[in-house]
C-alpha cells in the first residue's frame, strides 16, 4: 500500500518485552502499532525487550499495519542504541519522544535511515511545533498528551479545554508540513461513550486517528476516524455533479443546495481514497 494512503484511524501501544502482546497484535484490527520501548520497559527489561522486538517483526505476520518503534530519548543510557537497533529491524519508523527542537531529529537522522515521528508532549515542544514538523525526515506526530497535561498542570476536562491550543499547535504545523499527526490516548479504557467523545473531537480537529492503550478501544476509534456511509455517498455525489458541470462549460455545480467547486471535489476524492484505503485493511 502507498504509505501516503495508509489510514492510521487506530495507534494501538504494544509494549516491546511482552512477547504474548506482540503476537497478540498480529491479529488485532489496528491501522498501525507503536511498539515501545520506551515508558512501557522497565529499565531492568530494556535490553532483552529490544531483543524481543526485533525478533517479533522478523518474524512478521503485521500485515498492512504501519510499524513504529518508539525509542527512548537520546539523552537516556539505552536511546542510542535503540535507535541503532531499531535502524536493523522490520519496521516503518522510528518515534523519538519528547521532542522539543529539530536538533533531536537531526541527532536521530544519524543513526537510523527509517522515517522519524515526533512525540509532541512537553510545552516547549508545543511552542517549536512547526520548526520540528518542518524538519525534512519528519513522517508523523504524535501527541503526548498524558505527560502534556502534567507539565501543564491541568485538571483533566472531558472537553480538554486546557489541552486545545497545544493540540491546535501541532495540527496546524503537521498540516503545513504533510506529516500524519494522530491524537494523544484516552485513559478510561472502559468508559466507551468518553471515548467516543474523545475520537470525534479528534476527528473533527483533523486528527488523522487516535492513540490507544487497550484493544478494547479498536473498533470505537476505527469507526471514527473513518469516513461514514453518509460522507462517502456525498463525495460520490459531489465528483459526479462536478463533472457534468465541467462537461457544460461551467466551473462549479450545486449538491443538496450548496456550491460545489474545485476544492469540495479535491476532498471528495480524498474521503473516497480513504475509505478504498481502509478497505484494503480489511477492517
Amino acid at each position: 500500500m502507498d504509505l501516503a494512503l495508509r489510514p492510521y484511524r487506530s495507534v494501538l501501544y504494544i509494549p516491546g518485552s511482552k512477547e504474548r502482546a506482540l503476537d497478540k497484535a498480529r491479529g488485532l484490527p489496528v491501522d498501525a502499532i507503536i511498539f515501545d520501548l520506551e515508558d512501557a520497559v522497565s529499565p531492568a527489561e530494556k535490553p532483552a525487550a529490544r531483543e524481543a522486538l526485533g525478533a517479533a517483526l522478523g518474524a512478521g505476520g503485521y500485515g498492512l499495519r504501519t510499524r513504529i518503534v518508539r525509542i527512548n530519548g537520546l539523552d537516556t543510557e539505552w536511546g542510542e542504541a535503540d535507535a541503532k537497533a531499531a535502524d536493523a529491524m522490520d519496521c516503518d519508523a522510528v518515534l523519538l519522544p519528547k521532542v522539543e527542537d529539530p536538533a533531536q531529529l537531526d541527532a536521530l537522522a544519524k543513526l537510523t535511515d527509517k522515517p522519524l515521528w515526533a512525540m509532541m508532549e512537553t510545552p516547549k515542544g508545543m511552542l517549536n511545533a512547526a520548526a520540528i514538523g518542518a524538519h525534512p525526515r519528519l513522517a508523523g506526530m504524535v501527541m503526548g498528551t498524558n505527560d502534556l497535561a502534567k507539565e501543564l498542570n491541568a485538571r483533566f476536562r472531558a472537553d480538554r479545554l486546557p489541552m486545545l491550543t497545544s493540540l491546535q499547535l501541532c495540527l496546524l504545523a503537521a498540516k503545513a508540513s504533510g506529516c500524519i499527526i494522530v491524537d494523544g490516548v484516552y485513559n478510561a479504557f472502559k468508559d466507551d461513550a468518553g471515548l467516543q467523545a474523545e475520537c470525534a473531537q479528534g476527528r473533527d480537529m483533523g486528527f488523522d486517528g487516535k492513540t490507544l492503550i487497550h484493544p478494547a478501544q479498536v473498533e470505537i476509534a476505527n469507526a471514527a476516524f473513518a469516513p461514514s456511509e453518509g460522507e462517502i455517498e456525498l463525495a460520490q455525489r459531489q465528483i459526479a455533479a462536478f463533472e457534468a458541470a465541467e462537461a457544460e462549460g461551467q466551473g462549479v455545480a450545486v449538491v443538496d443546495g450548496k456550491i460545489v467547486e474545485n476544492l469540495h471535489v479535491v476532498t471528495a476524492k480524498s474521503v473516497l481514497a480513504k475509505a478504498d484505503a481502509i478497505a484494503a485493511m480489511g477492517a
